[in-house]
């Protein structure tokens, strides 16, 4: 977790440092395939991805999903959120390299803390947005976590 900035002062706005990860691999997609049990042909299988349509095997949408979860993690521990959802927008391919970004979009007084709206966005190195979501966190979790 990221101890450098006060998430407290955070304002509707405010972007967080982008979370790069390194390129796709093939050895990526079949690692991940073994780790979430989806053995989907399309993810690991060229001739199978070509025999659909496609020109080469696709990343899951669910592992780019968990990169923006990574992001968010590496701001916050996990008891802090409280939501978090993410919509596919494109296809994400081997070679590409995914940064997401975190934006305040809101920012409400709860009680004795605040809860954040991030809107966070995963794009690969041409900008193409690959999945769009949001997380909501409660920081009086971190102040909990931090103790």
């Amino acid at each position: 977790m990221n101890e450098n900035i006060d998430l407290a002062t955070l304002k509707e706005g405010d972007k967080l440092e982008d979370f790069v990860l390194p390129a796709i691999t093939r050895q990526t997609l079949a690692i991940y395939c073994g780790a979430s049990g989806d053995h989907n042909p399309i993810h690991v299988d060229i001739d199978f991805a070509k025999q659909s349509g496609l020109d080469d095997v696709i990343a899951h949408g669910m592992l780019v999903m968990g990169y923006c979860s990574r992001a968010l993690l590496a701001w916050l521990p996990q008891a802090c959120i409280r939501e978090f959802d993410t919509r596919f927008l494109a296809m994400t391919h081997v070679g590409d390299e995914i940064t997401v970004s975190t934006e305040v979009a809101a920012k409400e007084p709860v009680g004795q803390t605040h809860e954040l709206t991030l809107s966070l966005v995963a794009r690969n190195q041409h900008g193409e947005a690959k999945t769009k979501g949001q997380a909501v966190v409660v920081l009086s979790e971190l102040d909990r976590a931090r103790a």
